[in-house]
């Protein structure tokens, strides 16, 4: 596996926490805010990274929850361990409302060139739904900010399937959407997850959701209608004006390597898979001891790369390449999953058009039925 060119970094603070959100985040009061950077640096340093960095993705949490300094701190961090190409691509999470002109012009000085804002919904009884902090008009003003500090390259998150949305407030949410000038749009349908206020409620019975049928409905009308106003769905959840689809997701979903820096955060380095410690104070522990502040690790073998291969590089909409598969397994993707391909495609979710396995549109709408036909035994 060649080295990673690509860099993720967790900020695991907020200010306010989604009721819906299982990432590794915790309120940003009283927390060793500046520790915590420091010790990201002492992480990358260990990294020891050679490989020149095509792209960089700063997630959380709420990047932005940081004060100007911290975060400018983080990003000199970054350039002093890594080899940043000029024309990277470096994107930072953006909670709208929560970053000044000056954050963003600050972020460009240090090669930042594209936001990802969660807006999640243009519907304010739905923010309150799901604990946003952010309120009507902050996203424009956001997208505003950006573009005159330079910064034009602009994705946005949805959310659908939210509890008690209807199809209307959806298609509203998405008019609104594609009426500002962003380039990029994340779309995902919520996902009860343990150890999240929506689950506790799901539990109690206090949780009314759409259900299926409304989400793949909703699913639907957003493909379409995004198609109509130029966004191409280049990969399940994801949808791009021509030339602008994200280089940093696709190299997870090409089952490239990847540095993880922060707590909590996942890497893929020389056939490796890790995951860190995501409490503070035991990342920070192994940092401070000069340690990798690794809680797992496993050297992945090549069964299940090929697993990943397929399960990951079929959420693309181009789907996976059979050469591109057999020159790094030594197998044809059929060789590899005897009797699969031709099952999916008897069923109508799969099919192969000059060496490129993609999925139908049928397929989009039960992907994780695909996925799993490719676990091997």
């Amino acid at each position: 596996m060649k080295n990673p060119s690509s860099l993720y970094v967790h900020v695991p603070f907020c200010e306010q926490i989604c009721h819906y959100c299982d990432f590794n985040k915790f309120f940003l009061k009283n927390q060793p805010v500046a520790d915590y950077i420091e010790a990201c640096g002492h992480e990358m340093k260990m990294a020891q990274a050679q490989t020149p960095i095509d792209t960089i993705y700063i997630g959380g949490g709420t990047p932005t929850a940081l004060e100007d300094e911290q975060l400018e701190r983080l990003l000199e961090l970054i350039h002093t361990y890594f080899i940043v190409k000029p024309d990277a691509e470096f994107t930072v999470e953006v909670n709208p409302g929560s970053a000044s002109g000056a954050t963003f012009a600050m972020m460009r000085r240090y090669g930042v060139n594209r936001l990802s804002i969660g807006a999640q919904t243009f519907d304010p009884g739905l923010l309150k739904v799901i604990n946003r902090d952010h309120g009507e008009g902050d996203v424009e003003t956001s997208i505003e900010l950006a573009r005159d500090a330079g910064i034009s390259d602009i994705s946005i998150d949805m959310m659908f399937g939210l509890p008690g949305q209807t199809m209307e407030q959806w298609k509203q949410s998405l008019k609104r959407l594609v009426s500002l000038p962003i380039r990029h749009v994340s779309a995902y349908s919520l996902k009860i997850e343990p150890k999240t206020v929506f689950y506790q409620m799901w539990n109690k019975g206090q949780l009314t959701l759409p259900g299926q049928d409304i989400e793949a409905e909703m699913y639907d009308w957003l493909y379409e209608y995004l198609h109509e106003k130029g966004f191409q769905a280049y990969e399940i959840s994801n949808f791009a004006k021509p030339g602008y689809e994200s280089l940093h997701n696709q190299a997870y979903w090409n089952n490239d390597g990847y540095y993880g820096i922060g707590a909590g955060a996942h890497g893929y380095v020389d056939g490796v898979r890790h995951r860190n410690h995501g409490p503070l104070p035991k990342y920070l522990k192994a940092v401070e001891a000069g340690k990798k502040p690794w809680l797992e690790a496993h050297e992945v073998p090549v069964k299940e790369q090929m697993e990943e291969e397929m399960f990951m590089g079929l959420r693309k909409r181009i789907g996976v390449n059979g050469q591109r598969f057999e020159s790094r397994y030594g197998l044809t993707v059929e060789e590899a999953f005897p009797g699969i391909v031709s099952k999916l495609q008897d069923r109508g979710l799969l099919q192969k058009e000059n060496d490129q396995f993609r999925l139908t549109r049928q397929g989009l709408l039960l992907g994780n039925e695909v996925f799993e036909a490719f676990l091997l035994p």
